[in-house]
């Protein structure tokens, strides 16, 4: 079995199959090692919203119109589970709609279209949505939907099929790192795989490879809780909906001027509390997916966020939620949460215990609609192209 390869990378989320597929693109050989059976983590458990209209006005709203582009394009030649069903923020108040009127020329000014919607136009486009709740939209019909259950595992056949991918799931690795001619990466059974270069994106599990790396970060776990309800095929609610909370808690609109005017004692302080920011998307089964909460803990106390599902956290987020929209039934189908990392001091988390080996993570909230723009970068930064192929 030949076990040399031009790139090996950790950790199959969307920002190690991402780095993948860029990679691929540029002719070299990746292997992909995946410790569970099919990816768990962050990747599989949120909504499914690539949304660059909540990005801040940096390099990040770059990545994530990249990754829309990107995501577009593979859906057009494999299904990936892509939607081309539009993202629409909904204003609760008349200062919440001033900001995304704000929101509405700045990006007309980056080219990036939006359209402001009265408070009419946003119950017709969603008959759901309570006339006392909304006072109007702000509508991105370029912006699509993914499902988070089925996109990464869709985009790991597409890169195996499409591009060759050495993809080997159900492999643990318990060893990385650089000699003097090639990197050396050792699974839990022994075996052992070389590469010009090592990108581990493996979430908060690189502590199993590099602990003082670990232990010396800045990095924290959020954990979140979401719902679904049970399939509501006579409901309509078409893409990603946010709310007047999304509008408080996302970076985009922190740059509009009307933003300070927005006061924090007009949200529930519980909501507050906890991180919870309105989101809602339906899944293609008829389910309304609904959420979520954010709940932070440094990595030295981050044992403190358990796999429990608060049942007083659903009842904060059900019954706001019942403030924002009518659902002809209410009861929840499943509820689950997820975990991810992020610095408290940047974007995104690397570091390099050698030139040969990058660690890659701690992104948030936001790798699915950044991950794939932020791996195009990367990989280009790091030369990985011009990456002479290791001798067989």
């Amino acid at each position: 079995m030949n076990n040399t390869y031009d790139l090996i990378i950790v950790g199959a989320g969307a920002l190690g199959t991402f780095h993948a597929y860029f990679a691929l693109q540029r002719g070299l050989r990746v292997l992909l090692l995946e410790k569970d059976a099919q990816p768990m983590e962050a990747t599989v458990r949120n909504f499914g919203q690539i949304i660059p209209s909540g990005m801040s006005e940096d390099e990040w709203f770059d990545y994530a119109r990249v990754s829309l582009a990107t995501y577009q394009a593979i859906q057009a030649e494999y299904d990936i589970s892509i939607r081309p069903n539009g993202s629409l923020y909904l204003a609760s108040s008349p200062m919440e709609m001033q900001v995304l009127e704000e929101k509405h020329d700045r990006y007309k000014a980056l080219g990036y279209a939006s359209r402001v919607l009265t408070a009419a136009q946003c119950r017709q486009r969603l008959p759901a949505v309570r006339a006392d709740y909304c006072a109007g939209g702000l509508l991105f019909e370029q912006e699509v939907t993914a499902e988070p259950d089925q996109m990464i595992h869709r985009l790991l056949a597409y890169l195996v099929a499409r591009w060759n991918l050495a993809y080997r799931p159900a492999t643990p690795v318990r060893e990385v790192t650089a000699g003097s001619a090639s990197c050396e990466v050792v699974d839990t059974l022994g075996r052992r795989y070389a590469a010009a270069q090592v990108l581990v994106c493996s979430g908060r599990d690189f502590k199993f490879l590099f602990p003082e790396v670990f232990a010396a970060s800045d990095l924290q776990l959020c954990k979140l809780q979401m719902l679904a309800t049970y399939p509501l095929p006579q409901v309509h609610l078409p893409g990603s909906i946010l709310t007047g909370l999304s509008i408080r808690r996302y970076y985009a609109f922190k740059s509009c001027p009307s933003f300070s005017l927005l006061r924090p004692e007009e949200v529930d302080p519980e909501l507050r509390q906890w991180g919870i920011h309105l989101l809602f998307k339906q899944a293609v089964d008829g389910s309304i997916i609904i959420g979520d909460t954010h709940e932070y803990a440094d990595l030295a106390a981050s044992d403190s966020l358990d796999f429990n599902n608060r049942d007083a956290l659903i009842q904060l987020m059900l019954s706001e939620a019942q403030r924002i929209l009518d659902l002809p039934d209410w009861r929840m189908q499943r509820a689950w949460n997820g975990y991810y990392t992020q610095s408290k001091s940047q974007e995104i988390f690397l570091h390099s215990p050698d030139p040969r080996i990058q660690i890659i993570t701690g992104i948030g909230g936001k790798g699915m609609t950044t991950a794939c723009g932020f791996a195009q970068h990367n990989v280009g930064q790091l030369g990985l192209g011009r990456l002479q192929p290791l001798v067989n």
